[in-house]
């Protein structure tokens, strides 16, 4: 047992030994009184350091427990009353006030009592069209708050919502849809082009029955961009819905229960295409009200959310302050630094949502008026880099901030509400037992966990790197739902890791506890990196080049840059013929890529690189060169500008390194 368990399981000892002390003391034991209290001064000498840790963090642990308590009680109410959806839940909030703005966006507003009969149509329509409890359909769609009520009125018919990452192309978008088994796609009129496209290309049979089947629907329909489209038969999905009822399907809300499946949010993983992680309404239930509770907001906050709603931060912890906490919220479809404070201040926002990246075009922008008097008091999110932190929340005068750590299908979930800066989370020393979460050792270059003489895991020290994992447990809480895909699931699972037989959800990521049980984020492990909010899967970028470069050697990874969060892309082709088109290159890439999955640099390697004994490329040379002019001297370096590749000279290197050139 390590020093730090040691600690943990004596001051539970030492706790109960004064407990016992104080009992004896009642019944006049004095004899075995002055034993236990001479042990427990023995126990406070030894561990004295640990004491004191554990006292300076209690009214931060404190606070959290509460918090952490009022939520749960509340949900446990909730589902004794029955209210264990978020149509039910969301209903109460419409009772209590159904004409308070529950979403605006742009210059439109929904009333709460709006939204219900919205959903409450969609729930109906597609009821009509038999789809079935269990059934998904795929939302291909820009954030507003449509796309909200399509999924919460689809969950009120027992229905599964696949969310479509509306960036997506290609062979990734079309691989998304496939997966996700579903029986129809409603796509809004900005994806009609990109769904045409793989309609027309795809050669995949179970693509091409669901497409021909007239099972496309589209919200806010545009005939012409329909002309000449392999779904000009698309349905027009405001047309359908004028005459549908827009009272609620009482009997498929009261059938749904806790444990159904309610949107499949698409996560790259650690290799390969995106991946449908499920969540099921209790799932998505806990994660929303741990945030909101623990952040502090209420329902008398404005919400300012421009991320994406596909993803669980904004869709998820986004747009639950509104269902099932009866907030308001302000959706932007597309985030702009220019426009992040004047919109808060233009809507009289107090909460705001960002992720690293946003922060730092934030300060990059030009200073304005609205950077001091917006109403914000918190801002809640991701990724909100030490190096800025402190900029950051005086520039634009933040009182608190709410920085997170979590993953949309994991258990390992945290967040710092002390305004510690650059820590993702703490634990409170005594929540240990009850919420297992730890580090565990690896190797730094397999990945794989470290084992101990007896073939368990082995705890990090304190400031030691290591891998985040939480215990999976049959518990709503802290379960763990996993891939739509089984394969996915098991490849996220250790197994025997504290005992023989247990298993933990392995996040992919190297953090590192200091002596308070602050956290704070490390490093990605394995192939995958993140770059403007997104997770970038390495492979799946080398797929779509090799295919533009005509199947020749690639190598894709993240290269750091200065003052920049995460990993920038860069990628690595084989060239011995010297025949590469960098303008087919560049065309591709922008055709079959994502904004966000586009590698900013090049090099071009003229000679084979090392192959490992399976034949794959290796990496770490030509990762540890990144794009340093001073290492890579034989090999031509490119940067890529958005529409073509441009030579890298000392002076585009520079203006990189330095900040002065945006990314």
């Amino acid at each position: 047992m390590n020093k730090d368990n040691q600690q943990s399981v004596s001051f539970v000892w030492l706790t109960a030994a004064i407990a016992v002390a104080v009992m004896l003391i009642i019944l006049n034991y004095y004899a075995l009184y002055i034993v236990l209290l001479l042990g427990a001064v023995c126990l406070i000498i030894i561990y004295w350091n640990f004491l004191v840790r554990v006292w300076r963090t209690l009214p931060r642990d404190a606070i959290l427990i509460k918090n952490y308590s009022i939520y749960f009680i509340k949900i446990r109410i909730w589902n004794f009353l029955g209210c264990d959806t978020y149509a039910k839940i969301f209903k109460r909030n419409v009772d209590k006030h159904p004409n308070k703005i529950a979403f605006k966006h742009e210059s439109s507003t929904w009333r709460f009592i709006e939204v219900e009969q919205f959903s409450n149509q969609i729930a109906n329509y597609f009821k009509e069209q038999g789809l079935k409890r269990g059934e998904i359909v795929a939302l291909y769609m820009e954030s507003c708050p449509e796309y909200v009520c399509i999924w919460l009125g689809l969950s009120k018919i027992g229905v599964t919502v696949a969310l479509i990452n509306n960036n997506l192309r290609a062979e990734a978008l079309a691989h998304s849809i496939k997966v996700s088994n579903c029986s129809a796609v409603i796509i809004g009129k900005e994806q009609i082009d990109a769904l045409a496209e793989i309609i027309s290309t795809t050669t995949d049979d179970k693509l091409n029955d669901l497409f021909t089947k007239s099972n496309v629907y589209i919200k806010n329909y545009n005939d012409t961009a329909l002309i000449n489209t392999p779904i000009s038969n698309a349905i027009n999905l405001d047309n359908e819905l004028k005459e549908v009822s827009k009272s609620a399907p009482e009997t498929d809300i009261s059938e749904g229960s806790s444990k159904d499946q309610m949107l499949y949010i698409y996560t790259s993983g650690t290799t390969g295409m995106p991946k449908a992680a499920i969540m099921t309404q209790s799932r998505a239930i806990y994660m929303a009200m741990g945030a909101k509770h623990i952040a502090g907001i209420s329902e008398h906050d404005v919400v300012y959310t421009p991320l994406p709603l596909y993803h669980t931060a904004g869709g998820i912890l986004g747009v639950s302050s509104v269902l099932l906490g009866g907030s308001t919220c302000v959706i932007r479809s597309k985030f702009s630094a220019s426009n992040y404070w004047s919109d808060c201040l233009k809507y009289e926002c107090t909460v705001a949502q960002y992720i690293g990246e946003m922060c730092r075009y934030c300060l990059a922008s030009p200073p304005s008026e609205a950077d001091k008097t917006h109403q914000i008091r918190l801002i809640m999110g991701n990724g909100l880099r030490p190096q800025i932190w402190t900029d950051f929340v005086t520039r634009f005068n933040i009182k608190q901030v709410a920085e997170f750590y979590g993953a949309t299908e994991g258990n390992a979930n945290m967040m710092n509400t002390t305004n510690k800066v650059g820590a993702v989370g703490f634990i409170p020393f005594i929540g240990e037992p009850f919420y297992p979460v730890t580090l565990i050792r690896v190797d730094p270059d397999t990945n794989e966990p470290i084992r101990g003489k007896n073939n368990l895991c082995i705890k990090c020290k304190v400031g030691e790197p290591g891998l985040l994992v939480g215990k999976i447990r049959k518990t709503t809480e802290n379960s763990f739902s996993g891939y739509v895909e089984k394969s996915a699931s098991e490849k996220k699972i250790i197994k025997d890791v504290f005992s023989k037989g247990d298993k933990v959800f392995n996040s992919g990521d190297v953090l590192i506890r200091d002596e308070y049980n602050f956290y704070y984020f490390k490093d990605r492990t394995g192939d995958t990196f993140r770059w403007k909010g997104e997770n970038v899967s390495t492979s799946e970028v080398e797929a779509a080049i090799s295919n533009i470069v005509k199947l020749k050697d690639c190598i894709v990874y993240g290269v750091e840059i200065p003052h920049t969060e995460g990993k920038a892309g860069m990628v690595a082709i084989v060239d011995e013929s010297n025949d590469l088109d960098l303008d087919k290159l560049s065309a591709g890439i922008n055709k079959s890529l994502p904004a966000y999955a586009r590698p900013l640099f090049l090099r071009i390697v003229k000679t084979p690189v090392s192959l490992t004994g399976t034949f794959k490329m290796k990496k770490n040379d030509v990762q540890n060169d990144g794009f340093d002019l001073t290492k890579v001297v034989e090999d031509p370096l490119y940067f890529n500008e958005g529409k073509k590749f441009v030579p890298l000279t000392q002076e585009l290197h520079d203006s990189i390194v330095n900040g002065a050139k945006r990314l």
